[in-house]
């Protein structure tokens, strides 16, 4: 069970994070706690496995990266975690995730790759198909974004 301050503490930090030189500090003056008392209950929070992960996303539209494309690649089972690795290396690639094929899809490895355009989202692909010794993927673009928000686990009116 997670006490009062510790959902107060979650719900703030799964909002959008102030670009300041101390973000942490904007944070616990909107807590009204010492800054100190925030970074520890994190630290404890993350010590005790509440907190698995904690990260920042950048909108890439803003940033400059104008295409986006899921990559999906068929991996033999066997080298799963070599490719993944070899694939996660890569400075384009944001996300890589292995998901159970089926009959119709046979992809198993997905890789989010980002990039100024679609002919470079392709030829990151290419590059990453050599080096690992993969042949077989297909490139998804996105064409629309329709929704794209993190989960809320406790909001600051609980």
């Amino acid at each position: 069970m997670l006490t009062d301050l510790e959902k107060k503490i979650v719900a703030c930090v799964q909002e959008d994070i102030a670009v300041t030189k101390r973000p942490y500090h904007e944070m616990a003056r909107r807590l009204e706690l010492p800054e100190a008392k925030l970074l520890q209950t994190l630290q404890d929070l993350c010590d005790r496995g509440v907190i698995r992960r904690y990260g920042a996303t950048i909108r890439h539209q803003k940033s400059g990266f104008a295409a986006n494309a899921m990559v999906a690649w068929r991996v033999e089972e066997d080298r799963i975690e070599e490719v993944g690795s070899r694939m996660a290396s890569f400075k384009q690639v944001s996300h890589c995730y292995r998901r159970n094929p089926t009959d119709s899809w046979p992809y198993n490895l997905y890789t989010m790759v980002h990039a100024r355009s679609e002919a470079a989202c392709i030829e990151t692909a290419r590059k990453m198909s050599t080096t690992a010794g993969v042949e077989d993927f297909t490139l998804l673009f996105s064409r629309r974004e329709l929704k794209k928000t993190s989960m809320k686990y406790f909001t600051n009116e609980e």
